[in-house]
């Protein structure tokens, strides 16, 4: 089942519009649901380019729910109302079982990333069912542990290119987990803030340095919820250099055409 996306009011200036931590641009948006193996409903959003085919998906895992952590947790957010538009993406968002957030509830309880791996699977399911390209899952804190406990495990892992990592605290994913990604080849490409409160760079190195194909980097200044649009622009394109290719796409400051704005 499918409903309708929140419409936003999109207007044209007459010169280029400077893109702000609110900026929304065209996209053609869809409230999803998603449908686990174990019997629940989950909610979303597609989005995706408003007049072309997108050329790779982004199937994002979000934050810690039971910190406050859901689809709509700001980068993700930021990623879906720009990325379409801007790098021909397209960006699945969804709250995983048992969170909430203005799209609505998903079912089920916070299973501590275990249970979640159901999750993963109906999203790429979904993924692969509707045709998108070119899929990479992007966790973000507690999303980065889903990605690295469920990633590399068939099928999910016969369904994405790769993935990429945000602030990952390596608490609940492991070594074991670690080895199942050596293993399968796929890349990582993994984003550490300097001051994150969990990980920082020097540990990172240590610990990811047992995945030869894991490409690292740590962002001066940055601290783990990516605040301030310095921040979130550079994860977009870091994101955007991954998925496209380094140099093809420049994510640009300004928007020449509508745009609208939303609650930030």
């Amino acid at each position: 089942m499918t409903t309708a996306a929140p419409i936003f009011d999109f207007h044209a200036g007459a010169e280029p519009a400077p893109i702000r931590a609110a900026t929304v641009l065209p996209a053609r948006r869809e409230n999803i649901e998603l449908h686990t193996s174990d019997g629940l409903t989950l909610v979303g959003e597609l989005a995706l380019p408003a007049d072309r085919d997108p050329v790779a998906t982004l199937v994002t895992l979000h934050p810690l729910p039971t910190a406050g952590g859901f689809m709509d947790s700001h980068v993700f957010r930021k990623a879906s109302y720009r990325l379409p538009a801007l790098a021909d993406l397209a960006v699945l968002r969804f709250n995983t079982r048992g969170t909430c957030s203005p799209r609505g509830c998903s079912e089920g309880e916070f299973g501590d990333g275990e249970t979640e791996s159901a999750d993963v699977d109906a999203a790429t399911a979904f993924a692969v069912a509707r045709g998108l390209p070119a899929r990479w899952l992007v966790g973000w804190s507690f999303g980065t542990e889903l990605a690295l406990k469920h990633g590399a495990v068939a099928p999910i892992a016969d369904r994405i290119e790769g993935a990429i990592l945000l602030s990952p605290p390596l608490r609940r994913a492991g070594d074991e987990d670690l080895a199942r990604w050596r293993a399968s080849g796929k890349p990582l490409r993994v984003l550490v803030p300097e001051h994150d409160d969990f990980l920082q760079p020097p540990e990172a190195i240590e610990r990811f340095a047992a995945v030869p194909q894991c490409d690292l980097t740590g962002v001066d200044g940055a601290k783990h919820l990516w605040v301030g649009e310095k921040y979130v622009g550079r994860v977009l394109q870091e994101i955007v250099d991954v998925v496209r290719g380094p140099g093809a796409v420049t994510l640009p400051a300004t928007f020449d055409g509508p745009v609208a704005s939303a609650v930030d």
